[in-house]
């Protein structure tokens, strides 16, 4: 009877201790993850803003696909939510309490089964020379019950640090292979309407290409606004010289009219006529052109159309600062015919 007795006081002792030992563990948590992504970071944001892309990296949602997902009448933006439930997810929600577009984004989890807890979520989105640090962190307190779950199974961090790591991961992978996407497509025979373009022509290769356009772009676009010349449609590329290894091109942006050009300027002006061209339509990043000109090229020559003697050329027909994904770039390009 003695033995027992003092087997239940050292089982009070070592209960009493071990729950001071919990009581006084730290009251609050954080954590984050990093991980240097090759993207802009509004396409970041974008993804990780609209919680329906969120099954596609989620690495909750990976370890049970057939979890029920329900979103809320926002999924993107301030009070954007979504709720989940399931045998290994549980049943919890999350909702967007705040955003600063394209930088950060604050979010609220809470956990409703089989336990209890609310904790604090935070996106930053942070431009490098690399691409895109995207830090992905949360924080919040931590009851008794929390206090004693870190205690016997783990820190927070530690039971979810992983976790973020690999959602990290599958957002970088995500990310590059929807940016790798392209289509080309031969639109076919068509008619170009015409018209003026003011331009400023360089030569360049493969490795100066697009600094150089970038270049006469600027150039172009600093005299037109010098001069208060609206532009009249979007930019484009005349190729005068396509050789192997070396190009003669003029890189200009359209106006409705013919300007006198002030004598010495390195901006000139440019008309193609309305003409029979034969058109391809890439859509995807500028550095899959040369796969359309291929196609193009090779389209040509298997239906035996003659280029006439005016230079082909590209359009770019929608804004890249507008579409973060360059996916989403339109890149139109004409050879023109004879009749």
């Amino acid at each position: 009877m003695k033995a027992f007795k003092y087997i239940l006081l050292l089982l009070l002792i070592f209960i009493i201790g071990f729950s001071i030992y919990v009581a006084v563990q730290p009251n609050e948590f954080s954590f984050n993850r990093s991980r240097t992504i090759n993207a802009p970071a509004s396409l970041l944001y974008q993804k990780v803003n609209d919680f329906k892309e969120w099954p596609s990296f989620s690495p909750w949602i990976e370890q049970e696909p057939d979890a029920t997902i329900t979103y809320g009448d926002k999924t993107s933006g301030e009070n954007a939510n979504f709720s989940w439930k399931g045998e290994i997810l549980g049943e919890g929600q999350m909702t967007t309490n705040t955003i600063e577009e394209n930088k950060s984004i604050t979010q609220l989890i809470e956990f409703t089964a089989p336990y209890e807890a609310k904790s604090n979520v935070n996106w930053t989105f942070e431009p490098t020379d690399e691409g895109t640090k995207v830090t992905w962190a949360m924080d919040g307190n931590q009851d008794f019950v929390s206090k004693l779950f870190t205690t016997l199974m783990g820190s927070i961090e530690s039971e979810t640090g992983p976790d973020f790591e690999r959602g990290l991961f599958k957002l970088d992978s995500l990310v590059t292979e929807d940016m790798a996407r392209y289509d080309i497509n031969i639109n076919g025979i068509t008619e170009y309407g015409g018209g003026f373009y003011l331009y400023k022509t360089t030569n360049a290769n493969s490795t100066n290409m697009s600094a150089k356009m970038g270049e006469n772009f600027g150039a172009v676009m600093q005299f037109m606004g010098s001069k208060g010349i609206v532009p009249f449609g979007m930019p484009l590329t005349v190729y005068n010289d396509m050789g192997e290894d070396n190009v003669i091109m003029s890189n200009g942006i359209p106006v409705n009219e013919r300007y006198t050009i002030p004598e010495g300027s390195d901006v000139s002006i440019g008309y193609i006529p309305k003409t029979k061209v034969l058109k391809t339509i890439l859509l995807g990043n500028y550095t899959n052109l040369s796969k359309a000109w291929e196609a193009t090229m090779n389209h040509i020559s298997e239906n035996g159309l003659v280029q006439s003697d005016l230079k082909p050329f590209e359009i770019y027909t929608n804004d890249p600062g507008n579409f973060p994904n360059p996916a989403d770039w339109r890149t139109e390009i004409y050879i023109p015919l004879k009749e």
